[in-house]
């Protein structure tokens, strides 16, 4: 082998550090039971009893910076995988570990069909006006 690191793997950068792989977060899994429900714009809440995660040997660091981002302000799926710098499908994953532990809870969006019309509500507001 030549001395210009043939004999060496370039699988990682040496600046980067430890690699997780995401499956390796996920513990192999690709979808949890609450997964079908999120939505990337679905808001994830901490619980007020999850106070300290850390003290669940159960959760892994990646769990608990979901709680820790939570605690302060609801954050979005899509924004929880842009701070974490993880795929949607491991912060998922992740979400529905913790949705099943209760220390986070998700609100999900209205869907569009369930709003109301605006034209009916302009409606509303002309009768009401008229009386």
């Amino acid at each position: 082998m030549s001395a210009e690191g043939q004999g060496r793997s370039h699988w990682f950068d040496d600046d980067a550090g430890p690699v997780v792989r995401p499956y390796a977060m996920t513990r192999g899994r690709t979808t949890s039971a609450a997964q079908h429900r999120l939505d990337l714009i679905a808001v994830v809440v901490a619980e007020p009893q999850a106070d300290d995660p850390e003290a669940d040997s159960t959760l892994s660091p990646e769990h608990v910076d979901i709680v820790e981002l939570c605690r302060d302000v609801p954050q979005s799926v899509a924004e929880l995988s842009a701070e974490l710098d993880l795929p949607i499908g491991v912060v998922r994953v992740l979400i529905g570990d913790l949705v099943d532990g209760e220390f986070v809870h998700v609100n999900r969006p209205v869907p569009p069909a369930e709003l109301v019309d605006e034209s009916i509500l302009r409606d509303v507001i002309n009768g009401l006006r008229a009386l």
